[in-house]
C-alpha cells in the first residue's frame, strides 16, 4: 500500500511540474506587459525600464523560468507584481471564501441530485422521471456567466431578497452556491438514476423484496449503497470543474475568493499571484482525485488501490 502510495505521489509531483511549467509558459506568451498595466503606456521609458529591472522581468525567459523552479523548489511562489505581497499571503486571504463556496454549492447539488436521481430511477419512464431529467437537461444547458445575471436580476434587483454581490454574510452565499450547484446538480442526477436503475437489475434487490422489505428499505440499504461508487467517481472529477466554474461564478458576483484573484491578476498580468492560483486549482483537483480513489476501498472493500 505504501507503495502505491508513493506511486500517486510521484505521479502528481510530476502533473504539478507540467501544470507549473505550461501555465508560466503561456503566461510569457500571451500578449501584454506587466509594466504597461502598472505605469501606463505613458509612463517614461527611465521609470518603466528601473520596474522591470527592479521586478526581474529584464532577464530572459528562462532566466525567469530558473527563478519561478527554484522558488517552488523552496515552496516560495514570489511576490505579487501589483502589489509587492507574497503570493502565499494572498491565496492564504481568498482561500477560505473559495471553500465555504465550493462546499455550499456542492452541498446544494447533493441536496438537488440525490432525491431527483433516485426517485426519476424509482418512477422510470413516468411523469416524475421526465421532469426530473427536464431539470437535469436544463442545469447542464445553463452556462453559470448568463445563470448568475438571472438570478441577481429576479431575487436581488426585482424581489431585493439577497445582496447584489459581495460576501456579506451567510445570505450572500445563496446565489452564488444556487449558480455553481446547480450545474453539478444536473450532472449527479443523471448519474445517480443510472446507478440506482443498474443495482435494482441485481439479483440481490429482488431477493430483498422476495423477503417483503418494503421499496424505501430496499433503496436505502441496498440500492444506495451499492450504486454509490459512479457517483462518488463523477463527485470526485467534478469538484476540479466546481473550483474551475468558481472563477466565472465569483467574477460575477464579485466574490472574494481564488477565482476573482485570478481575473484580477490576468487582467494585471500580475504572473506570480496566477501561476500561484492555478498551482492551488491543480494541486487540490489532484488530491481530491487522490481522495476519492483512497475512499473506494473504504465502501467497496473488494477494490484495491492498485
Amino acid at each position: 500500500m505504501l507503495n502505491q502510495l508513493a506511486s500517486r505521489v510521484g505521479a502528481a509531483l510530476v502533473v504539478m511540474f507540467g501544470v507549473s511549467t505550461l501555465v508560466f509558459l503561456l503566461l510569457h506568451l500571451i500578449p501584454g506587459d506587466p509594466v504597461d498595466a502598472m505605469l501606463g503606456e505613458t509612463a517614461r521609458a527611465a521609470d518603466r525600464e528601473e520596474l522591470r529591472q527592479a521586478l526581474g522581468l529584464h532577464l530572459p525567459v528562462y532566466a525567469q523560468y530558473q527563478r519561478y523552479l527554484g522558488g517552488l523548489l523552496r515552496l516560495d511562489l514570489g511576490q505579487s507584481l501589483r502589489d509587492q505581497r507574497p503570493v502565499a499571503a494572498l491565496l492564504a486571504e481568498r482561500l477560505p471564501a473559495t471553500a465555504l463556496l465550493a462546499v455550499a454549492a456542492l452541498s446544494v447539488a447533493l441536496l438537488l441530485a440525490l432525491p431527483l436521481g433516485v426517485l426519476a430511477a424509482r418512477h422510470r419512464g413516468r411523469a416524475l422521471d421526465g421532469a426530473a431529467m427536464s431539470f437535469s437537461l436544463l442545469g447542464i444547458s445553463l452556462p453559470n456567466f448568463w445563470l448568475g445575471p438571472l438570478l441577481i436580476l429576479v431575487f436581488s434587483l426585482w424581489l431585493g431578497w439577497t445582496p447584489v454581490s459581495g460576501n456579506d454574510g451567510p445570505v450572500s452565499l445563496i446565489l452564488p452556491a444556487l449558480t455553481l450547484g446547480t450545474g453539478l446538480a444536473a450532472i449527479l442526477a443523471r448519474m445517480v438514476r443510472a446507478s440506482v436503475l443498474e443495482v435494482l437489475n441485481e439479483d440481490y434487490v429482488r431477493t430483498a423484496r422476495a423477503k417483503g422489505l418494503s421499496e424505501v428499505q430496499v433503496l436505502r440499504h441496498h440500492a444506495l449503497r451499492n450504486a454509490w461508487l459512479p457517483v462518488l467517481t463523477l463527485v470526485g472529477l467534478q469538484l476540479g470543474g466546481l473550483l474551475g466554474g468558481a472563477v466565472i461564478t465569483e467574477t460575477v458576483f464579485a466574490w472574494p475568493g481564488i477565482g476573482s484573484l485570478t481575473v484580477e491578476a490576468i487582467q494585471a498580468r500580475d504572473y506570480p499571484v496566477v501561476q500561484g492560483c492555478v498551482l492551488l486549482i491543480s494541486l487540490i483537483t489532484v488530491l481530491i482525485n487522490t481522495l476519492t480513489d483512497l475512499l473506494y476501498a473504504r465502501i467497496d472493500p473488494r477494490i484495491g488501490l492498485g
